[in-house]
């Protein structure tokens, strides 16, 4: 009777018994040899830099000018030091002028609905290093309820498929970086284990030193063996709305002019988009620490979203908000056309509600919910979103509402 040659169970007592040359092997078997061969690679890499495609800062910009429109100067910036960041990691130890390049943090400031994760999530998909995008607003000083800083890697390292080399050379996109700012500008005496805390606990991580992570999360898993992860060559990218940062701005221009060129030099600045001006002192001003400031030394801003940005936002990208309809109203055989008035009418909305692009789905799905819930099974081939359609669709839900959304 056949039975298996590992652990000698009879074809009855398996699930699956497969046969070799001379042998036999069951379920149990291989898969208990598939765990073995995990746990004896875990951290053996075959990340190789060398490998790497290395792709110029204008090609990385041409590919985000696919998916992002507008917000030219962020993208420059990131695209600069994605491209810096490879060729750090290319850089050998033994190069003969001795000089070693270090890395540059980047952090983005920008209004909510500006892009700042979609820059992240688009440019995750063209790297060829681990990438992972975290939220600042669950993480909290060691010791309190919340996630601890360590589990910003442990997150790459699941990325990298617990590769640590690979995870070493990756890159953590830290969202919503304004939301660990304290509360006032002074330093606190008392604790706060949601903002300063934080801040301080970054600190080594920005740097780069040697920090041990637990790979499931610390707090569920205390019995797990740590593994210690250098991030010296992780590259930190933050973005955060920094809300009323812009009074901070505003308040240091004026204090800045003084004299009888004041009313002159006021003259050149824009106040309808000040985030231009920001600096490194406005975000001390905000709460963000001085020494989280120095880690963090290139500092870009995403411009406001102005009528003609919106109504590109809506056709233009390659998976823009139009083309996601028209494709998925398309499975069902169905032709969707929108007018230019229509789409003009979606960005005016848009702009009332002062919700970025985002405001732009939300108003989409308001106007396109009945027709797709009924086209679908009443037969219909083709459907037309003119102005009056979209107007009568936003006016049977409370306005008032979907502002407050």
């Amino acid at each position: 009777m056949d039975k298996c040659s590992f652990c000698g169970r009879d074809k009855k007592d398996t699930n699956l018994l497969i046969a070799g040359i001379s042998g036999h092997i069951c379920d149990h078997c291989i898969e208990q040899a598939h765990n073995i061969i995990q746990e004896e690679t875990k951290g053996k890499s075959d990340f190789d830099v060398s490998q790497i495609e290395l792709l110029k800062p204008r090609e990385i910009k041409q590919f985000l000018d696919q998916y992002v429109i507008g917000q030219e100067r962020a993208k420059k910036y990131l695209s600069v030091a994605v491209y810096n960041h490879y060729k750090r990691l290319m850089q050998t130890r033994n190069d003969e002028d001795g000089i070693e390049i270090e890395k540059s943090n980047i952090i983005l400031v920008g209004e909510t609905g500006t892009g700042k994760t979609l820059l992240a999530r688009t440019i995750a998909r063209m790297l060829h290093v681990p990438f992972t995008i975290v939220d600042a607003t669950v993480l909290t000083e060691a010791g309190y309820v919340g996630e601890d800083i360590e589990s910003l890697l442990t997150r790459l390292l699941q990325v990298a498929d617990y590769d640590v080399k690979a995870a070493e050379k990756g890159i953590i996109f830290i969202d919503e970086i304004d939301k660990i700012a304290r509360k006032s500008d002074n330093p606190s005496i008392t604790r706060d284990v949601s903002g300063e805390g934080v801040q301080q606990g970054l600190l080594k991580l920005l740097e780069g030193s040697i920090v041990n992570v637990p790979p499931q999360g610390g707090r569920k898993h205390p019995e797990q063996k740590m593994i210690p992860i250098n991030t010296q060559n992780i590259l930190f990218i933050c973005g955060g709305a920094f809300d009323g940062i812009e009074k901070k701005i505003a308040h240091r221009l004026n204090t800045q002019i003084v004299g009888y060129g004041a009313a002159k030099d006021r003259d050149y600045i824009d106040k309808e988009n000040l985030l231009q001006y920001v600096a490194p002192q406005d975000l001390k001003s905000f709460g963000m620490i001085p020494e989280i400031i120095g880690r963090l030394p290139i500092l870009t801003y995403l411009d406001p979203l102005d009528k003609t940005t919106l109504r590109n936002i809506l056709t233009e990208p390659k998976n823009s908000i139009i083309k996601q309809y028209i494709k998925l109203l398309g499975m069902d055989k169905i032709e969707l056309t929108f007018d230019e008035k229509a789409l003009m009418y979606i960005v005016d909305k848009s702009i009332d509600f002062k919700l970025g692009a985002r405001g732009l789905r939300s108003i989409c799905e308001v106007i396109m919910i009945d027709a797709m819930f009924e086209l679908p099974s009443n037969g219909a081939s083709r459907l037309r979103i003119t102005t009056n359609y979209a107007r009568q669709k936003l006016e049977k839900i409370n306005m008032k509402l979907l502002k407050a959304s």
